[in-house]
């Protein structure tokens, strides 16, 4: 791939990753409608890898406690904060762990990544993040996150792996109809893409090994690096827009994505 190519990938990968407008639908949307060439597994890898490393240095005191949480969950101890954290984090990543795994062996996956698919999601699920977000309440905070909590936005989650759905947005669509506010939602939603996006990560290197020579190397770092750097931007961006703007601008770019998707699907 040409070095603009990879910064194309990688800043739609980065931009898109965290902000509730899907970027699995974007990836795919790429080679589509420009006509270039598909990525591939290989940097699929490495932006994802570069979007983790993004998500891990921004929320690094939440990530050190779960961490250090998870040593304690592993001796049988949840008495900690950490503990309960990672605890909750791995319930709610068990949903798209088994969903994901299903959809790859049955084919479904590939069934699903078409325009029509990414157009209609981008738009009914716009709508619905927007209901959740203008009737949900704001009562409740990062520290209230319970089991009920951790499995409806692991089911959530689970949807996301229908192209053009958005594994932010739809998680930040259950976060805000089960009453946290609207920072606290992005939030959760951010620290349950690490293990996913370390699940997932390691399930397409599965079909990468033995394929990478220097030059792939090369461009996978490249890209790892782009992504990095974009998905970091936008989270901070996104994270201080909160305090003050909900999420109806990523409403209104989603129904016009999905609108205008639909008219190139079906003309």
């Amino acid at each position: 791939m040409t070095l603009f190519q990879l910064l194309l990938v990688a800043i739609i990968q980065g931009l898109t990753e965290f902000l509730p407008v899907s970027s699995s639908g974007h990836l795919i949307l790429l080679p589509t409608l420009t006509g270039g060439p598909d990525q591939g597994l290989a940097i699929d890898v490495a932006v994802h890898v570069g979007t983790l490393l993004a998500v891990v240095l921004y929320f690094r005191s939440e990530v050190a406690e779960a961490t250090i949480g998870l040593g304690r969950l592993l001796r049988g101890k949840m008495d900690t904060p950490g503990a309960r954290l990672a605890a909750l984090l791995i319930l709610a990543t068990l949903p798209v762990l088994v969903v994901g795994l299903t959809f790859k062996l049955l084919g479904i996956d590939e069934m699903l990544r078409s325009v029509a698919v990414i157009g209609w999601t981008m738009l009914l699920f716009g709508i619905v993040l927007y209901w959740a977000d203008h009737t949900g309440r704001s009562d409740r905070d990062t520290g209230d996150w319970d089991i009920k909590g951790a499995v409806w936005m692991g089911l959530a989650q689970a949807l996301a792996l229908i192209p053009g759905t958005s594994r932010s947005g739809i998680t930040i669509t259950a976060a805000r109809k089960l009453g946290y506010d609207r920072a606290s939602a992005a939030t959760l939603s951010m620290l349950m893409s690490i293990p996913t996006i370390l699940a997932s990560g390691a399930l397409l290197s599965l079909d990468v090994i033995g394929q990478a020579d220097a030059q792939l190397a090369r461009d996978a770092s490249i890209a790892a690096g782009f992504a990095f750097v974009a998905a970091l931007a936008a989270l901070v961006l996104m994270m201080r827009l909160l305090r003050s703007v909900n999420f109806t601008p990523y409403v209104i770019y989603r129904i016009l994505l999905g609108a205008a998707l639909l008219v190139y699907a079906y003309s």
